[in-house]
């Protein structure tokens, strides 16, 4: 969009322009901070199920002022050029695409109208209403993409609002993966799995310019636009050519297994493998969440020791970290969730097939308001799915 943005600067100015962006963000709001980053005023439309289908960005389309889309184009600053020179020159473009408003919808398009999931991109979205639909969609079209990649949007928005419930990253990965699977040239769906993927499947840190963003916008004496999510890990990570373990070895913080375990239990793990199935040789991230269970009256003690999380990869697999640390917030209690991330790598070797990574999470946690304070295990196991030869 910068590039539209300086290319296009006259034209706007002249009001012989307007601009109007489109991005495809799982979280709209982040392409609003970048647009206030970087001064860019035009509007923007939100499509993060990508109605339009497209397959690779960017595209320019250009339209008409009858709402023609005259002509599709993939370098933004070649059409800036041409579209200038055609108006400087006052020669319409030749016709190369009917109105959209002509067609009868299609696709996944078709299936958001009929359905009134689009109820998903309002303020209080019906996330149970659309996954439901979805789910009766794909009984008869379960080799549609589109329909598994939209159900996993829906899966991971409700996963990202009060409303969430244990499984939905789990099971937005599983559709995006599944999407992918029916059409690997869809560029958009990839990009979902690599937003939260390994650093052997990244082109770019997706998110690392939001710190500078939010540094700039203040410098300016203005306030950041607040995101409903904030990136962390994966989305943050820079691309890696080799895959990459710590350089040493911590102890085992409990070899013997003697620390009791939490059965009752008074915190709950998560667990998402991105992305669900590897070939040999290939990497994943797991994705650990720990959270206090307030059924149980939990909440983490901050007090003691730090939680850890130890792996326990199996033979012949390496992972980037066999022990990580998340630190005490300063107040004595709290019951926020907190969130572990490493990577594990298939040896060229591996057979296909189910894989368990075995590992455990050592924390303080209390009983309830003014209950006892414990320090308690709990066993994790992350499954990888191995895929067999091409």
């Amino acid at each position: 969009m910068p590039v539209w943005h300086d290319a296009t600067r006259k034209l706007r100015e002249e009001g012989t322009l307007q601009l109007v962006g489109l991005t495809q963000e799982q979280h709209p709001d982040r392409c609003k901070l970048f647009m206030q980053w970087k001064q860019m005023d035009w509007p923007v439309l939100v499509d993060p199920l990508n109605l339009l289908e497209v397959t690779v960005v960017p595209l320019a389309l250009l339209i008409d002022e009858r709402g023609v889309v005259r002509e599709v184009l993939r370098d933004p600053r070649k059409a800036a050029e041409k579209l200038t020179a055609e108006l400087e020159a006052d020669t319409p473009p030749a016709t190369t695409a009917s109105s959209a408003a002509e067609r009868a919808p299609t696709g996944i398009a078709a299936t958001l109208r009929r359905s009134n999931e689009a109820l998903l991109l309002t303020d209080k979205p019906r996330f149970d209403d659309v996954i439901k639909t979805l789910n009766e969609a794909l009984q008869g079209n379960a080799e549609n993409g589109a329909l598994h990649f939209a159900r996993g949007v829906a899966y991971r928005m409700r996963y990202d609002s009060p409303e969430r419930r244990d499984g939905d990253f789990a099971a937005a990965v599983a559709d995006w993966q599944r999407a992918l699977d029916l059409n690997p040239n869809q560029y958009i769906w990839r990009r979902r799995i690599q937003q939260y993927g390994p650093r052997l499947d990244k082109p770019y840190p997706f998110y690392d310019w939001v710190d500078a963003a939010r540094r700039e916008i203040r410098a300016r004496g203005e306030t950041p636009v607040a995101l409903s999510v904030d990136p962390a890990g994966a989305e943050l990570a820079a691309p890696a050519k080799k895959f990459s373990q710590a350089a040493t070895q911590p102890d085992e913080p409990d070899p013997a297994g003697r620390i009791t375990r939490d059965t009752t239990p008074l915190a709950s793990a998560e667990i998402t493998v991105v992305p669900p199935r590897i070939r040999p040789g290939q990497a994943a991230r797991v994705h650990i969440v720990l959270r206090p269970n307030p059924r149980a009256g939990g909440h983490w003690n901050n007090e003691g020791e730090p939680l850890v999380v130890w792996v326990n990869p199996p033979a012949g697999w390496s992972v980037s970290d066999r022990q990580l640390t998340v630190a005490n917030p300063p107040q004595p209690v709290s019951d926020e969730p907190r969130s572990i991330e490493f990577e594990v790598h298939a040896p060229a070797d591996a057979s296909a097939g189910a894989v368990e990574l075995s590992g455990y999470a050592l924390f303080g946690v209390c009983e309830g308001t003014g209950g006892a304070c414990l320090y308690r295990r709990a066993d994790l196991v992350a499954k990888v799915e191995v895929a067999g030869a091409r």
